[in-house]
């Protein structure tokens, strides 16, 4: 067999203009004066939409596989179910990129730095929908994972933030550590590192049986809790709330869309195209991660005072709800191919309206810290006689994030989820998420309805801070998340379609 890979250079075309954006950022900042700096978000910004029109065009072709060997499959491949993910990576970083041209200024982060290091990170996330080897999976993963350390912590002097980094960084390693052992437990078992390949040879171990068969199971749960640290669920959360509150609000946004659907992108290809013959070992642990993610994140939002720290949890229980789809490989009903890929179109389909309503939120928020930077929940009281217009958009956001109208995007994403667990006869799951929505409904609601109550007589009055000058960035970031939750909320189908043709093209392409 030849050892000579036919390479596609279309198919890398959005990774590779985003790459070579943040190489220009970092190379331009050491060159231009201070004052100019600020010129990086736009240029960073040029280079998203290029990828992102690179992407569109990729989107109207063929499936393409490219780093292919002959009758071995594709390393990297763009089908349907690339396209989703890269198309969502890339809307969200426009939208980060606009929320944090006024921190950068006003929190002193190194512009150059900043921008390489969030243009690196997405540009793992792009290779990570395509990649279709566990080797291109794990590179992408940490491509991924390492610029997003140094995000965290990229306030100098703060030791919050050093914090934060240094837990985010802690946890990432002994995920990493996991999902390494199990990718060479899998690579051992099955003899090849391509996903089309490790699935035909699960199979036939899996019929077989014998002592390979719990070498394989035992691969595959390690590579499931690997990559359930990358999307927060229990217990491989503990990162979550104290990175988010550490980091610069517009990082915490990016790590809880961008980065959790990464996380998700690569649990999908490796559990339906690779690990789909074990979907009765995977099925029941991610049936009980789902649960028990969305009940101890609901709970402890209940407890919030911060209000980023309430957002990171609650961005843990909307994790358990998106795993609840999976879990229908808990029972033989929805082991069956046509329901695990209507379970992977329902994931998608929440995942997208999740990202919608959850950067919106964070956009709020960051409007919301400008004006009082403590970031406390209480501090929100009668913010619509302060910020009427942002009173009622963060309101609107909270209650989509709640399943509540008018945002009623949410709802369609929670009974989407419900829809498949009765369907997938895990009738257990549907109730327990059922029931955590209700919980859930008490935060939000709780945070919406205290921008709308009456003034404090107890509370001092404080004087608006030089921040809270509106930031046309901001607020173009915010306009773009309630362009995104309302069209959602009035013609979700577009999404839906897209995410069903997803899921029938997630196998690898061959040359």
């Amino acid at each position: 067999m030849s050892v000579i890979q036919s390479i596609d250079y279309a198919a890398i075309g959005p990774p590779v203009v985003l790459g070579l954006t943040a190489v220009v950022v970092l190379l331009l900042d050491l060159f231009l004066p201070p004052s100019r700096r600020g010129a990086a978000t736009w240029i960073a910004l040029a280079g998203t939409l290029g990828a992102l029109g690179f992407t569109g065009w990729l989107a109207t072709d063929n499936a393409r596989g490219t780093f292919c060997y002959p009758h071995a499959g594709c390393a990297y491949v763009t089908d349907d179910f690339t396209m989703f993910f890269q198309l969502l990576f890339l809307i969200v970083l426009v939208v980060v990129l606009l929320l944090s041209r006024s921190a950068i200024a006003e929190e002193s982060l190194p512009t150059g730095e900043f921008h390489f290091l969030l243009l690196s990170s997405a540009t793992g996330m792009l290779v990570l929908a395509a990649g279709r080897d566990l080797i291109t999976l794990l590179v992408a993963l940490e491509v991924v994972s390492l610029p997003a350390f140094v995000l965290v912590g990229l306030r100098r002097g703060d030791a919050r933030a050093s914090e934060a980094a240094l837990k985010f960084f802690l946890f990432s390693v002994v995920s990493t550590g996991l999902t390494v052992y199990g990718m060479a437990l899998t690579y051992g078992v099955t003899g090849t590192l391509q996903v089309d390949g490790i699935r035909s040879a699960l199979d036939g171990v899996h019929v077989a049986g014998g002592p390979k068969s719990s070498l394989a199971a035992a691969a595959v749960v390690l590579v499931v809790v690997g990559f359930a640290f990358k999307v927060s669920a229990v217990p491989f959360h503990f990162w979550t709330p104290d990175t988010y509150q550490g980091a610069p609000v517009p990082v915490a946004a990016f790590l809880s869309t961008a980065s959790k659907a990464a996380g998700f992108a690569g649990l999908l290809v490796l559990l339906f195209d690779a690990f789909g013959p074990y979907a009765d070992v995977w099925g029941p642990v991610v049936a009980v991660l789902a649960a028990v993610t969305m009940t101890v994140g609901n709970l402890v939002a209940l407890r919030q005072w911060h209000l980023v720290r309430l957002l990171a949890w609650s961005t843990v229980a909307q994790a358990g709800y998106m795993l609840v789809p999976l879990g229908v490989a808990a029972t033989s009903a929805g082991r069956d191919i046509p329901e695990l890929k209507s379970a992977g179109e329902a994931l998608l389909i929440y995942l997208a309206i999740y990202v919608a309503m959850n950067l919106g939120a964070f956009a709020c928020a960051i409007a919301v810290m400008r004006r009082e930077p403590r970031g406390a929940i209480t501090d929100l009281r009668g913010l619509v006689r302060r910020s009427p217009l942002l009173a009622i958009v963060f309101a609107l956001f909270l209650t989509a994030l709640a399943g509540l109208p008018p945002g009623v995007a949410g709802l369609f994403a929670k009974v989407v989820v419900l829809r498949e667990a009765v369907h997938g006869h895990v009738t257990w799951l549907a109730v327990v998420a059922a029931v955590n929505a209700v919980i859930g409904l008490a935060y939000y609601l709780r945070v919406a309805a205290l921008m709308f109550a009456g003034a404090d007589d107890e509370e001092p009055v404080r004087a608006p801070t030089v921040a809270a000058r509106r930031s046309p960035t901001v607020t173009a970031g915010v306009s773009i998340s309630l362009a995104a939750t309302l069209g959602l909320s009035v013609y979700p189908q577009p999404v839906f379609d897209f995410a069903r043709h997803a899921v029938g093209v997630t196998n690898a392409a061959h040359p």
